[in-house]
């Protein structure tokens, strides 16, 4: 019996332990907070407390707090509040001010949040010597015209970025070579209290022996004088800038323009210049529209950007030309690691004449067909449409074996990507050699991004084109 009680005794003490740590679980769990909860915190009010910079040590502080999306004592829920401190950050960075930058909450009191912003500034005096080929790209240097050092530019250039803190700078370039070239440009982007306002004036006066004077078999065609200088060019330019707020950009530009060639470039293209001139000089007006939403210009992964121009040469029936073009570039994410690129072209010029002036169209500036590098296209209105599809393989950060407290790791990021390229490009009277005009354009390829710090950007691509031609094609340009 004894033994029986004992018995007896210990399964109700084991049960009552049982039941006493279920109850303690039950009461953990009660603990946790519940999806209601979740998103009631979410939507809690909060208020900026202040808000602290570090690291800006050259930089102004409203040229800081001009990119952040909230003030000192405005109020935001938790959930916004999250996606703020991201798009300030990004924001940041697209000042090309700062190669680093964190935002984030250091402190709560209550509901009083306070935020800091730690940056780590760029390297803004810049007294580089100054290398650069004249070609469209490294393939057409390279094959094309083998490799000739005739067609280098070479000098120095002394930039001075950010030289009053206001994200101002200070350009000085002379430049001998292929081109001989003096610059002298100063580009303050805020002169106001408000910091909406900023103005850009410089003066470019250049000369060179070697002058493209026409197109043929769809490439450049060049003339070239051995002992004399082939075409002269002045310019002096002054821009308006109005930036209302950080995504939206305004550019009224207004020139003028002093241009000569040789009397031997008329007679191999009379249609060179307007009404056979060898020299002409005119005044030209340019308006611009910029919108950036994307969390990097220089290598967008999400968002949208677009740019709009108009532009008006010359006050008189001789110079006269009427020019206007978009470009539009929409980033989708699939994942973390992966996004489609999708960037849309168009131009279109008036009146429709074939003065060589005016026919450059595919294969300078931003019209660029991938896989058409050795080609150029002639014409007075065109589009393009390209696609990429891109996948980050890797991502890794280097360490600066030189000692510095503001560029202590060198970032690197590698993306493999599959692209296609449709364009066309019309033109009144094509030259019978330039197959390329009046039809559609299709390129296609596949290759590697590498992407560091000051918006560097290297591709390696391998294209096709529908000349059935293909090749391994190197860049450095950000036009994605």
């Amino acid at each position: 019996m004894r033994v029986l009680r004992v018995i007896v005794i210990l399964f109700f003490l084991v049960q009552s332990a049982s039941l006493l740590a279920q109850d303690r679980r039950i009461a953990a769990d009660s603990s946790q907070p519940s999806l209601s909860d979740i998103i009631a915190s979410r939507n809690m009010p909060v208020i900026i407390g202040d808000i602290s910079l570090t690291g800006n040590k050259k930089t102004k502080a409203p040229i800081v707090l001009r990119e952040i999306p909230f003030q000192k004592g405005e109020k935001l829920v938790e959930g916004d509040l999250e996606k703020q401190l991201i798009i300030a950050k990004q924001q940041l960075i697209n000042t090309a001010l700062f190669v680093d930058v964190n935002v984030y909450v250091s402190l709560r009191k209550g509901n009083v949040v306070y935020i800091n912003v730690d940056m780590k500034e760029r390297w803004y005096l810049f007294p580089l010597p100054y290398f650069r080929l004249v070609d469209r790209n490294f393939n057409q240097w390279w094959v094309e015209q083998n490799r000739s050092l005739d067609r280098v530019n070479y000098g120095i250039k002394f930039i001075q970025n950010n030289a009053s803190g206001r994200n101002d700078e200070v350009d000085v370039w002379l430049i001998n070579g292929y081109t001989q070239q003096v610059t002298l440009r100063y580009n303050l982007p805020f002169f106001d209290k408000k910091l909406k306002s900023g103005f850009n004036v410089g003066m470019v006066y250049a000369t060179q022996k070697e002058l493209n004077y026409a197109t043929g078999d769809n490439k450049q065609l060049f003339f070239k004088e051995e002992q004399s200088v082939v075409k002269k060019a002045l310019r002096i330019d002054f821009t308006y800038s109005y930036r209302p707020d950080v995504k939206q950009r305004h550019y009224f530009r207004v020139s003028y323009n002093n241009e000569q060639v040789a009397d031997t470039v008329l007679k191999i293209n009379p249609l060179y210049y307007p009404d056979q001139r060898s020299q002409v000089k005119f005044i030209d007006f340019g308006y611009q529209y910029k919108y950036y939403n994307v969390d990097y210009i220089s290598y967008p992964s999400k968002g949208f950007l677009f740019e709009g121009n108009l532009y008006k040469r010359g006050l008189d029936n001789i110079s006269n030309l009427w020019q206007a073009s978009a470009r539009a570039v929409y980033a989708v994410p699939f994942s973390k690691t992966s996004f489609l690129h999708l960037e849309g072209l168009a131009m279109g010029k008036l009146p429709f004449n074939n003065y060589f002036l005016n026919q450059r169209l595919f294969g300078y500036g931003n019209f660029q067909m991938r896989g058409l590098e050795y080609n150029v296209v002639d014409g007075m209105v065109g589009a393009s449409l390209k696609s990429t599809v891109h996948k980050e393989i890797l991502s890794f950060i280097l360490h600066n074996p030189f000692p510095s407290k503001t560029h202590d790791k060198i970032p690197f990021r590698i993306f493999l990507k599959a692209y296609g390229d449709l364009g066309y490009a019309y033109t009144r009277n094509p030259n019978s050699t330039n197959t390329l005009n009046n039809t559609l354009l299709r390129t296609w390829g596949f290759g590697m991004d590498i992407i560091s710090i000051y918006d560097f950007v290297f591709k390696i691509e391998y294209s096709f084109n529908q000349l059935g031609k293909d090749g391994l094609y190197l860049q450095t340009r950000n036009d994605f």
